[in-house]
């Protein structure tokens, strides 16, 4: 039985543009008990510094620009990747991670993306819609510990606001009676309270 038991599996979640090569989401995750500082122990952030991630960034793009699989080996670690229009969705692993649970996740993150953003996964979109996108990833991965891989349920989560509080917004009265009603019953209750004291 391997010692090394965990939960964590994503060291990293990256969106970037294939135009400019510029970044439009990147996460990069340490595991929750990695000693802090350590490059070399599983699970622990690889790419410390913005100098370190760009440059892993760069080399990714430029072996993965003309790639025709969807998973590859780069320094180290499990690359799973998809290319949607202009932009690249990569999510990277340890070396030892299994290549199927994350390419269960880059498919998870596209598919909820074309349901959110309703097939138009460009770099421009997901910049006006950065929000959706950053809440998307948020309901996949949580500190590198994959939490969801069900695209529609993925979506729900993120474009509709709780129940409960809609319930309650559509019952209130807005007009000049209804706040002086609010009012008049806020005015009543405190000098019950304050009778009660």
């Amino acid at each position: 039985m391997p010692s090394n038991m965990s939960l964590f599996s994503v060291n990293a979640i990256l969106i970037l543009s294939t135009d400019d090569r510029s970044r439009i989401l990147t996460k990069y995750y340490s595991a929750p008990h990695a000693p802090p500082g350590s490059t070399n122990q599983p699970g622990a952030n690889p790419y410390p510094t913005v100098k370190e991630q760009k440059a892993f960034e760069k080399g990714l793009l430029e072996k993965t620009n003309k790639q025709t699989s969807d998973v590859i080996l780069y320094d180290g670690r499990v690359v799973v990747f998809k290319m949607e229009g202009d932009v690249m969705l990569y999510v990277v692993g340890g070396g030892d991670e299994n290549e199927i649970m994350l390419f269960g996740v880059v498919l998870a993150l596209r598919d909820a993306l074309a349901i959110l953003l309703k097939n138009s996964t460009d770099k421009r979109t997901l910049i006006e819609n950065y929000d959706l996108l950053s809440l998307a990833v948020d309901e996949i991965i949580d500190d590198g510990i994959i939490l969801e891989t069900d695209p529609v349920i993925i979506s729900s989560r993120v474009s509709k606001p709780p129940t409960q509080d809609i319930a309650s917004v559509k019952n209130i009265d807005l007009s000049e009676q209804g706040l002086l009603n609010a009012w008049e019953f806020g005015k009543l209750k405190l000098a019950e309270r304050m009778r009660q004291l």
